[in-house]
């Protein structure tokens, strides 16, 4: 679990394909202070395994499942990437609940100028846009923001100086890719609100012939 604070941009070093997905070797100081084998390391947003470290540097395996639902697969050698260890129990809590598991990838509508901060109008995808709330939070590429604006299809952020001088925002134009998460409180409540236990279903008198029956189908 994450909270969605950069802690420092990571450098790719080097990409090595593997069977169905690749290994990601990333340059990194700060988020390998304390690291061990087998610790998650928050990668643009998205939770990887360190399966191999030293003073400089961690290697993380990336199925292909994990490149064919996120920007990971697009990555090349050189690229700036947000990295975020996991949260520690007694640390700040200074973003929002982050998992790492990506809902979808949105793409850069367009950045605009508002004084000391930058709009940024983000397209989602429904899987994200149903997650989605004004003033809610949401997750681009590791990042915890708050919703200032938001239309069926699409969001807007606002960026202050220091969130895009510290992470990869900096790099990004119109048109340009990013991993999205939405709030996982949203999803327990869709999970709660349309669950039915066996027990309830034995006993519901709906059928399909009912609701054809009185004009429902």
């Amino acid at each position: 679990m994450f909270t969605g604070i950069v802690e420092e941009l990571g450098r790719v070093e080097k990409i090595v394909k593997k069977d169905k997905g690749v290994q990601l070797h990333i340059k990194a100081s700060k988020v390998l202070e304390d690291v061990k084998l087998g610790d998650s390391i928050c990668t643009n947003g998205v939770c990887l395994t360190v399966v191999e470290h030293s003073n400089a540097h961690f290697a993380a395996d990336v199925m292909h499942e994990t490149l064919r639902i996120s920007t990971l697969g697009k990555l090349k050698t050189n690229e700036s990437v947000n990295l975020e260890r996991a949260m520690l129990a007694g640390g700040r809590f200074g973003g929002h609940i982050v998992s790492g598991h990506i809902d979808g990838v949105g793409t850069i509508k367009s950045i605009q100028d508002n004084g000391i901060s930058k709009i940024f109008t983000i397209d989602m995808p429904e899987s994200v846009a149903k997650y989605t709330v004004m003033k809610g939070s949401v997750t681009i590429d590791g990042i915890s923001l708050t919703i200032c604006g938001l239309e069926r299809d699409s969001f807007q952020v606002s960026i202050i100086p220091h969130t895009l001088s510290n992470t990869v925002l900096s790099f990004k134009s119109a048109g340009d890719s990013v991993n999205l998460e939405g709030d996982i409180i949203g999803k327990y409540v869709e999970r709660l609100m349309g669950f039915k236990s066996d027990e309830a279903a034995k006993k519901s008198n709906l059928t399909a012939n009912f609701l054809a029956e009185n004009g429902f189908l």
